[in-house]
This record gives C-alpha cells, structure tokens and sequence, in this order.
C-alpha cells in the first residue's frame, strides 16, 4: 500500500531546507550576538560585551564557555593597569561557523520574501 495521495514523494535532487543547517551553538541569540560583535571588534573586552547585550557576568561566562568548548572564541585573561580584564577573540572556526549562519539566515529571509502569501491571511 502506498502513502496518502496528497503527500508527494521526496525529491532526492531537492536541497534539504535552510533551516536544517542552522547551528544550534551558533543561532542561540547571545551567543550570535557574541560571535557578530567579536566579529566587528576583532577583540572584544568581557565588560563590553556584558552591556551591549544587557548579560550578567555569570550568564556571559556560561555562554563564552559553550563558544571556547566549540572552537569559536578564544578567551584571554590579563590585565589593563592594574585591573584584570578578560578579551574574546573570535577564532577562524568561529568566523567560518558566523558566515555559514548568515548564509543560512540569507536564505531563510529569501524564501519568505519570495513566498506568495494570501493577502485574506
């Protein structure tokens, strides 16, 4: 017996959808947000970061623990004076994972814009 008639076979040649792609590590909305202001800071101070995306410093910590496992950030204590400070540095890893996640969002919002939508909707 075959499947219900209005379900159309897969299509082999057929990309799978962008979505799939997405990177759970990378797509969490700190963590993104850690990885584009690191990319546009090149290096990027702990405090800084801590209020352009309204964090405590445990949630920062946890979230640059997760990037510094994956490969992403490199984290890097010392001092400015006399006063400790803590850099993040987004790494070759981590900027290739940022460019396939905005590829990937690229081709999420082209699809939606591309959609015919029902103007009764």
């Amino acid at each position: 017996m075959t499947g219900p008639v209005d379900t159309p076979a897969p299509d082999q040649t057929e990309s799978p959808h962008p979505v799939t792609g997405l990177d759970d590590v990378v797509h969490q909305r700190v963590r993104l947000g850690i990885l584009t202001i690191a990319h546009e800071a090149r290096r990027v101070e702990f405090g800084f970061l801590r209020t352009q995306l309204a964090l405590t410093a445990g949630n920062l910590s946890q979230h640059l623990a997760v990037l510094e496992t994956a490969g992403l950030v490199e984290v890097e204590k010392g001092y400015a004076g006399r006063r400790g400070r803590t850099w993040i540095t987004l790494t070759a890893a981590g900027n290739a994972a940022l460019a396939e996640e905005i590829a990937r969002l690229k081709q999420l919002i082209a699809r939606v814009e591309t959609t015919d939508i029902p103007e009764d909707r």
